[in-house]
């Protein structure tokens, strides 16, 4: 179910809700198909299917130093530091940071994980010491200032640096997903001051266990607000690809899987599901 707030709610009360929701969703994730941790440990070669995706843009990342915002259990962050990066992954959960650390080790790899909430990761981090900031699909959502955060990526980029974005589609975040035989925009496309509060008892892998941290907080961000805040600190937009695919079911009962990822069964070509975006820094 999702609602607007009913009152104005303090960014750290959000922060808190999002918090507890994610902390319990570590251990479903870390113990589903869905993430393949095992798969990791198993083949020295393996990569998830969100950077598989993403390689034909990312290009040659070999020896670059790179930070992932919001990197969950690290599954994105070690296949980067496959690639050849030298990887840096944060993310507000410590159960998270936990999962990931562990994941690092028996890789073999020396990939560093820290706790930290993304608005705080230039005083946690190196400020202008990386070569790129990497940011995956549904991240941006749980963010209430896009502005804040195209300040982050910033302060944390050297000049010449590059953010890498790949993210669900505004459009698509704004659909009601639960209507299961046509399109209907019915939430906001633009970043709102209030939250759009959901409770979902499930997350998204396949899990049994009903979550007792239901409820979360999140804002979309329209794509002229995200490439303005950037824009407005000095970034160069340099790619902006919409894609008709995503890697995940979003609109039950009107998805088919293709690859890895997952289209409209009717006409996909009528809904941009995610894009991807790329800016560079001055310097």
């Amino acid at each position: 179910m999702r609602i607007p707030a009913q009152t104005t709610l303090q960014a750290m009360d959000s922060f808190e809700v999002n918090r507890r929701n994610w902390d319990e969703r570590v251990g479903l994730h870390a113990a589903s198909p869905d993430y393949a941790l095992s798969r990791f440990r198993e083949d020295p070669s393996f990569i998830s299917d969100v950077v598989r995706f993403d390689v034909p843009r990312l290009g040659d990342i070999r020896g670059k130093r790179g930070v992932h915002l919001q990197c969950h259990i690290g599954t994105d962050t070690v296949s980067l530091a496959r690639l050849g990066a030298r990887m840096t992954g944060l993310d507000f959960s410590q159960p998270a940071v936990d999962v990931a650390r562990t994941l690092a080790r028996d890789l073999g790899q020396d990939t560093d994980f820290v706790h930290s909430d993304v608005y705080d990761a230039p005083d946690v981090l190196e400020r202008n010491g990386f070569d790129f900031v990497f940011t995956g699909i549904g991240a941006l959502c749980w963010l209430p200032d896009v502005d804040r955060w195209a300040q982050v990526v910033t302060d944390l980029l050297d000049d010449g640096g590059r953010l890498f974005l790949r993210e669900g589609h505004p459009v698509l975040w704004s659909l009601d997903y639960e209507q299961t035989d046509r399109l209907v925009i019915d939430y906001p496309y633009f970043q709102t001051g209030e939250p759009l509060v959901e409770t979902v008892e499930q997350t998204y892998v396949s899990a049994s266990a009903a979550l007792t941290n239901s409820t979360t907080h999140s804002w979309n961000h329209g794509l002229g607000e995200i490439v303005t805040a950037l824009l407005d600190r000095g970034m160069t937009i340099t790619q902006l690809v919409e894609h008709a695919s995503v890697p995940w079911d979003a609109i039950p009962e009107q998805m088919v899987k293709s690859g890895a990822e997952w289209v409209l069964a009717e006409r996909p070509e009528r809904l941009p599901l995610s894009y991807t975006l790329q800016a560079v820094k001055a310097g």
